[in-house]
Parts: structure tokens; C-alpha cells; sequence
């Protein structure tokens, strides 16, 4: 998909963000503190929550496929429990921080359009199955013991639609339809790898920021060599 290159204060780039989905945004210090300025000027008084900023920096790093940003921590600071993350973040903004000399461009999938476009056995699959959205990664430190359970495509009580893309999913504990869950979440990893040999590329110069419809658009960057260093942050909006 094309992501449209706006100034940060074009009063255009909440449309362009509402109409396809992703936009880059430019004209902001390349600092962490730009993040919360843009989101901030983006959805003005419908942002409700922002998470802490994180960086990920990366030496020679491996190519990061296709995914929707997801996690669902909540820590205890002085005995309260203070969420960091949120399994349903409907925004995320990457500020690439300094690229990497070779590699590291960007991708970017309407996964709503790219969903609805497969076979009608893994669309059900999408809509009408529960999975342990974290499964795959039991054990990880600051994950729930809890399972999560959710579906692929979901909509809020507001009827935005959510389609979720994440590495971690596995069939819950004991389902009886876990054969048939495996067997799609296999099928399903197959067709995204497809399509993401196939989107354009895009490469962000160092200072713009990344804004992606969480709910709408998986995202993901090529294999580099070098150092390459982002700043992330997700937030909610009302319409989460």
C-alpha cells in the first residue's frame, strides 16, 4: 500500500490516517518526545491512553515479519498496578531514530483488505475461532498466566473492526478443535508470508514517525546490517 509522507501539522494527516490506514509524518525533533506531540496533535482530545515509549535498537538485525503491535503487561509500581501495555492498542507510532547504512525499510499491509481476500475456510477460521493470542510465548517474564483469549478479526462495541496479527498465537489448553486451529494458524502464517514478499518498500528517513491504524494496518522491516535504532509508542483512542 502507499502511505502518504505529510507535515506533522498538515491539518490533513488525521484524515489521510482515517482514510488509508498508515501515514508518515515529518517536520518533528527526532527525539522520543516528538511521540507524544504527534499523537497528541493527531487525535487531539479522543486520545485516551499512552503508553510508555520504548526503544529497540538492533545491530545486523533480522527481518521482522508482518504484525499488528500487541501485548498485554501490567506491572506493580509501590503496590498498584499500572498497565504498560494494552492487547488492544488501536495506535502505534514509529519514529526511526537513526537508520541502519544497508536494509531496514519499512512494510506496510491493509490487513483488513488482505483478510478478506483469502479462502472462506480461514476467513471463518479469522472471525469465529478463539486462540491464546500469547500462547507461544508461555513463559516469557511479564506475560499472564491467564490465557488471552480472542479471535483474529473482532469488532469493538462501537463496531471498528480489529484484525489482529501476532507470532504468539497457539490453540488454547485443551481444546478439542486444537488440530484444526494448528492447521489454520499454519495455513494462515503461509499466505502472510506470501504477501509480504510482494509490498512495496518504503524507507523512512531518520526524524519521521510512522503512524499506523493498529486495528487496520500490520507493519513490518526488512533484514539490515549496521545499527538501526526506533522509538515506539502505542496509545488508545475513544474509538478503542
Amino acid at each position: 500500500m502507499t502511505v502518504p509522507r505529510l507535515q506533522v501539522l498538515d491539518p490533513g494527516a488525521r484524515r489521510a490516517l482515517a482514510e488509508t490506514g498508515a501515514v508518515i509524518l515529518t517536520g518533528l525533533p527526532n527525539s522520543p518526545n516528538s511521540l507524544p506531540v504527534a499523537a497528541s496533535l493527531l487525535f487531539g482530545t479522543a486520545l485516551r491512553e499512552l503508553f510508555p515509549y520504548r526503544t529497540r535498537r538492533s545491530v545486523d538485525g533480522e527481518a521482522v515479519g508482518l504484525h499488528a503491535d500487541s501485548f498485554d503487561v501490567v506491572v506493580d509500581i509501590a503496590g498498584k498496578p499500572v498497565r504498560r501495555r494494552h492487547p488492544d492498542e488501536d495506535h502505534v507510532l514509529v519514529l526511526l531514530a537513526s537508520q541502519a547504512p544497508c536494509g531496514g525499510q519499512s512494510f506496510v499491509l491493509d490487513a483488513h483488505e488482505f483478510t478478506d481476500s483469502l479462502d472462506a475456510e480461514l476467513k471463518a477460521f479469522l472471525r469465529e475461532s478463539d486462540v491464546d493470542l500469547y500462547g507461544q510465548w508461555a513463559g516469557t517474564r511479564g506475560l499472564p498466566a491467564t490465557p488471552r483469549v480472542g479471535r483474529h478479526i473482532e469488532f469493538t462495541r462501537t463496531g471498528r473492526r480489529i484484525t489482529r496479527r501476532t507470532d504468539g498465537a497457539a490453540a488454547l489448553h485443551r481444546d478439542p478443535a486444537a488440530e484444526h486451529v494448528i492447521d489454520m494458524l499454519a495455513r494462515f502464517d503461509t499466505e502472510v508470508e506470501r504477501v509480504q514478499r510482494t509490498l512495496p518498500r518504503l524507507r523512512l528517513n531518520e526524524g519521521e514517525l510512522l503512524v499506523l491504524d493498529n486495528y487496520r494496518c500490520w507493519h513490518g522491516r526488512d533484514a539490515h546490517t549496521g545499527a538501526r535504532t526506533v522509538h515506539i509508542q502505542t496509545v488508545r483512542t475513544d474509538d478503542a
